[in-house]
């Protein structure tokens, strides 16, 4: 698709890459990214990279990261993109399990490498994307300057493996999904299709590239050849609405964090759309996480024309799209949608078989999306990969319609008092109340109850957590939740989710125990 785009549409802006707090805006041809990967691939195979070795790609989003990023694939290599936030200790586990052949960092992260110790070795080569580099690394930008830009060509098939990507180990040591090109062609398509791609549309990339999110969203952008800007630095509404404005953009996935926040802000007078120039944005993509309906009721009030579609997804299923809204569904808000484009999608109970339709049951899905498998681990593979359906592990009911709706993570139901109690949808009902910025409802140990229904609820800036903020939030519960759901302790704090917008319940869990 890369090549391609730099035969037929050479001169068109490929990317954008903006760092307004250096004044940096930078933008480059398909021609000229062509060009960038097949430097990184020379580079890398002069250096003994070969077909089916694993390459680390730790990287911030940048116009260098989707080089890098094809580069590596370009000579057959398996890209392994890690986490920005993952520590020394993290990388060791991700080094240890992929035993890579070469690295390509940016240089915040050597200091993680050098304190890992795994430097010392010589069977790798590294690369750093930066001006110098320590203890025999390899300044990546005067390795390319000597490289050819020659195109470079490997013999790829669909079922290769492509991309060896580590989940953000919210469930403990991220666990490492091998996924093919096949994998990433038909991520590409489906794009297209549930996104209703129009040429001349301009993506907008927010979150970050080492996660099958945005990165698979921008894949519409590749196949099709539009242009896409890659907006660095910290998200704020107010840059959120900047670079939509300045950059034209059309597309854009925003997390529920950054949707509380933007409308906080506007609700509070702090933001005006009358500012910015967002006629251009007419699509906003949801997911990763469940969205509360409430929240797209004041979006609507906010944004009436704006049309928006939400995603269900995982890694292990190449990112989103197994079931999607649709644009045309907005009248189900609240719903992940119907299987998406090329997929099949059932609801099993423990036994795997098929549940009657409106009881609760768990998720599988079938189609070209799914993973190869866990890499080194048959055993995991077997369990969630059977006869070709991918077991998610999230519960969901369909209903009349053919609509799924998501009731939560296996691994988050709360038992409380023998009954089963759903997080989701008590966080759901907490997220109306006025004075709620953001929730997350856990399951604490109780010795009478096996486990007791805990609402870690972070207050809008100007609400205090005091005594009478509680008495007005129990309250609230007792009119809006059965008792058995209801939360029977409130703890006032920080929300923790991790950089892809979901809810670290195992981290908030061990914080309160």
């Amino acid at each position: 698709m890369l090549a391609r785009n730099a035969r037929m549409h050479s001169d068109k802006i490929a990317l954008v890459e903006r760092l307004p707090s250096k004044n940096l805006r930078v933008e480059v041809t398909w021609r000229e990214l062509n060009e960038m990967v097949n430097r990184i691939a020379n580079s890398l195979t002069g250096r003994g990279v070969r077909k089916g070795d694993k390459v680390i790609h730790w990287m911030m989003n940048s116009i260098s990261w989707v080089a890098a990023y094809f580069g590596i694939i370009r000579t057959g290599a398996v890209v392994v993109p890690l986490n920005f936030r993952f520590t020394s200790d993290d990388f060791r586990h991700c080094m240890d399990v992929a035993e890579p052949a070469a690295m390509i960092l940016d240089e915040k992260f050597a200091p993680r490498v050098i304190e890992a110790e795994l430097e010392k070795k010589r069977d790798f080569v590294i690369f750093v994307n930066g001006p110098s580099a320590a203890r025999g690394m390899e300044c990546l930008p005067a390795i390319m300057a000597g490289s050819s830009p020659e195109p470079f060509f490997t013999r790829l098939e669909p079922s290769d493996p492509c991309g060896l990507y580590f989940t953000s180990g919210t469930t403990g040591k991220p666990k490492p999904i091998l996924l093919s090109h096949n994998n990433m062609e038909h991520a590409a398509i489906i794009e297209v299709v549930h996104q209703l791609r129009r040429s001349g549309d301009i993506f907008v990339i927010l979150k970050p590239l080492y996660h099958t999110g945005d990165f698979i969203h921008w894949l519409s952008s590749l196949i099709m050849g539009e242009s896409a800007i890659i907006q660095g630095d910290k998200i704020t509404p107010e840059a959120i609405f900047r670079v939509l404005s300045e950059e034209r953009g059309s597309v854009c996935m925003l997390l529920v964090p950054w949707i509380q926040d933007i409308l906080g802000e506007l609700e509070a007078g702090t933001l005006k759309k009358s500012d910015y120039d967002l006629s251009e944005w007419r699509l906003l993509l949801l997911g990763a996480q469940p969205v509360p309906p409430s929240l797209i009721t004041r979006w609507k009030k906010e944004f009436p024309n704006m049309i928006f579609d939400e995603n269900y997804g995982l890694t292990e299923g190449t990112g989103p799209q197994c079931l999607h809204l649709g644009i045309e569904n907005e009248h189900k808000v609240g719903s992940i949608g119907k299987p998406g484009f090329n997929w099949e999608v059932k609801l099993v109970d423990d036994s795997g078989n098929d549940t009657r339709r409106g009881d609760v049951g768990e998720i599988v899905v079938r189609g070209n999306g799914v993973m190869k498998e866990y890499y080194k681990n048959p055993e995991l593979t077997a369990r969630t990969i059977r006869d070709g359906w991918l077991y998610t592990g999230d519960l969901a009911r369909r209903d009349s319609e053919g609509f799924y709706w998501i009731v939560d993570r296996k691994k988050d139901v709360i038992i409380c008092g023998g009954e089963n109690v759903y997080p989701t949808e008590v966080e759901e009902l907490i997220q109306t109340h006025p004075k709620v910025h953001d929730v997350a409802v856990i399951g604490l140990p109780d010795d009478r109850l096996g486990e007791m229904v805990t609402a870690v609820i972070k207050l809008k800036s100007n609400i205090p957590d005091s005594s009478e903020t509680k008495k007005e939030l129990t309250a609230f519960f007792e009119r809006k939740i059965a008792r058995y759901k209801r939360p029977r302790r409130i703890i006032f704090d920080e929300v923790l989710r991790n950089p892809t917008g979901k809810l670290e319940k195992k981290e908030m869990r061990r914080k309160y125990v």
